[in-house]
């Protein structure tokens, strides 16, 4: 252990402790603006700095360690000068006018600055401008870029894209795509975990609220959302609402205010996609000659990454839509039939907690009911709460609302889709039932939650051994390819999810400094399932009657149209490595 003192404070702490971390035990938080726990500890920023006695330089907090005796002060006029002094420096090469950034009142760099009371910036503002594609799913201004290198280490050491990186030197260094290449050719899996990771505004997705807002408007169409799983977990986490109170009937309450003619659950679509997936991966299991795994495909960020990173392999992906698309199909045909409407009439909107949903809905071989498309517009979390900003609604005189019929009823397993794990654990309960003809215990399959990055597990369904494996995040995904084709393990079905955590960490889910809330959320995703009468996809009622009236079962003629896809039908650039092997001339260069 190592005594030391830090503002008056006495305290002991584990040798080889940081200082921001020993600071803590002191009672005091360290400003910290690149910093990420084992990801970005490079002190960049400067902001962390502290006064160590009997030292002439500042030191960094965030990678230094403690010494036997210290003697630290963290707020020192020495100290507030130095961050003052970085602060100012920082904001001299950014574009801080907060009141139309996306990050405004959510930034770490402008509630630094009010802390630090800088009023006024005593340098030369010079702040770096570039185009880019304003059609793209994932958004950079640089104008915002603080170079603190946060996208660079989650997008290289969790994601294992390297799809970000630091370029040019001196004044002009800035982040930008990797490889000298532009976001269009990159291999970017969309996952968006450099947006919720970006402690600024340089980064975010695509807004589309301004699409909804004229759709709403359009008295020819009949609005209908999607509200995904994991939304409900997060979507108030902005709204000054206490947590026991945000629940799922006071979110849809607000989408009726908002205006929308319809609110539908995608929990429903989430069954569907347990019926038909699962009777996709029964029947290749029953077959008994599948060389590599079932593969879930309801995670666009992964399809992305398997088709960039192993083409070969794509294949092996469930052809069965995610349930997004599933919804959109479902809603522009047998919806439509039901009201009696032209699909065109009908504008489906998604929110969703993902960013590469965004690009999902806009695949054209995806789109396969009588639509121009099926999902029109897909708005994350952040941009609904947004929306619900915009509304002004006093929350305590709101009246909690129920989901529309037939498309808003879902079950325990449709919700646990948000959260890693949770497709699969689904998939298995009514997989048990289509070979048995019983129901499991809804907690048969739980070990297959959890936080870990790779989890598997083995279970006997009526004499039949599944070794079955549940991944999130894609540094693990590709971890978990490479053994699969060496041959060092054999699975019979796997479930990958891009986010760390599954889609209750999505890229599109509010952002909270510091703070992975994925298992947090992912819990209360486990709470709602397990207060459901409905903890089975095959007796989703809602379910039973579209393939009673329209579908006619899982994996009929019509089913596979509507509900399955041509994974291999539409082009993503390869990884760079990929192209390079590719290139003839690489082996006689290198």
């Amino acid at each position: 252990m190592v005594k030391l003192t830090i503002d008056n404070q006495q305290i002991e702490v584990k040798e080889g402790t940081k200082i921001i971390d020993a600071a803590v035990l002191a009672g005091v938080r360290i400003p910290r603006l690149c910093f990420l726990r084992d990801l970005n500890e490079i002190g960049a920023c400067r902001v962390c700095v502290v006064e160590v006695e009997g030292k002439e330089k500042l030191l960094t907090s965030c990678n230094n360690v403690v010494k036997e005796g210290m003697v630290i002060r963290t707020n020192s006029p020495k100290v507030r000068n130095a961050r003052r002094t970085n602060v100012e420096l920082i904001l001299s090469q950014h574009d801080f006018k907060c009141a139309t950034c996306v990050r405004s009142g959510n930034c770490s760099l402008q509630e630094i600055s009010n802390d630090l009371n800088v009023l006024n910036v005593n340098f030369d503002i010079d702040f770096e401008q570039r185009s880019w594609n304003p059609d793209f799913p994932l958004q950079k201004d640089f104008s915002k870029c603080i170079k603190c290198m946060r996208c660079i280490q989650v997008c290289d050491k969790i994601q294992s894209l390297n799809i970000w990186d630091i370029v040019n030197s001196g004044y002009r260094t800035t982040v930008d795509v990797s490889w000298n290449r532009n976001i269009e050719q990159a291999d970017c899996s969309l996952c968006g975990q450099c947006i919720t990771h970006c402690p600024v505004g340089a980064l975010m997705v695509r807004n589309d609220i301004d699409k909804v807002y004229k759709a709403l408007e359009d008295p020819e169409l009949i609005t209908v959302v999607q509200v995904a799983p994991a939304v409900r977990t997060a979507w108030a986490e902005f709204l000054n609402i206490d947590d026991s109170h945000a629940t799922t009937g006071l979110m849809v309450a607000s989408l009726k205010r908002i205006g929308f003619d319809y609110v539908f659950d995608t929990n429903f679509s989430a069954d569907l996609t347990i019926m038909e997936e699962g009777t996709e991966f029964l029947e290749l299991y029953s077959e008994g000659n599948m060389k590599y795994p079932l593969f879930t495909s309801c995670c666009p960020g992964w399809v992305r990454f398997m088709k960039s990173q192993y083409p070969d392999m794509v294949k092996y992906l469930s052809t069965s839509k995610s349930p997004q698309q599933m919804f959109g199909a479902v809603a522009k045909s047998y919806y439509a039939d039901i009201l009696g409407v032209n699909p065109n009439k009908i504008f489906c909107v998604s929110i969703m907690p993902c960013s590469a949903k965004k690009h999902e809905a806009g695949i054209p071989s995806i789109n396969d009911s009588q639509a121009d498309r099926d999902v029109d517009v897909v708005i994350t979390t952040r941009e609904l709460e947004k929306m619900i900003k915009a509304e002004n609604l006093d929350f305590k005189m709101l009246k909690e609302e129920s989901f529309d019929t037939p498309l808003g009823i879902g079950s325990g397993a449709g919700a646990i889709f948000g959260v890693t794990g949770g497709v699969m654990e689904a998939a298995l309960r009514s997989a048990y039932y289509l070979v048995t003809g019983k129901n499991p215990d809804p907690d048969s399959f739980k070990s297959v939650r959890g936080d870990q990055g790779w989890k598997e597990s083995k279970f006997n369904i009526d004499g039949n051994q599944i070794n079955v494996a549940v991944v999130s995040g894609l540094g693990n995904a590709r971890k978990l390819m490479d053994s699969i084709i060496k041959g060092e393990v054999k699975y019979d079905f796997v479930e990958v999810m891009a986010c760390p955590g599954g889609c209750s960490g999505g890229g599109g889910q509010p952002i909270r400094e510091g703070m992975e809330l994925a298992s947090t959320r992912g819990e209360k995703l486990y709470d709602i399932d397990r207060s459901m009468y409905l903890r089975y996809s095959h007796e989703n009622p809602s379910i039973k009657k579209l393939y009673d009236d329209y579908l006619e079962k899982p994996s009929s003629h019509l089913a596979h149209k509507l509900l399955h896809t041509d994974h291999e039908s539409w082009d993503t650039p390869l990884s760079p490595m990929i192209t390079m092997v590719q290139d003839e001339n690489f082996f006689d260069e290198y």
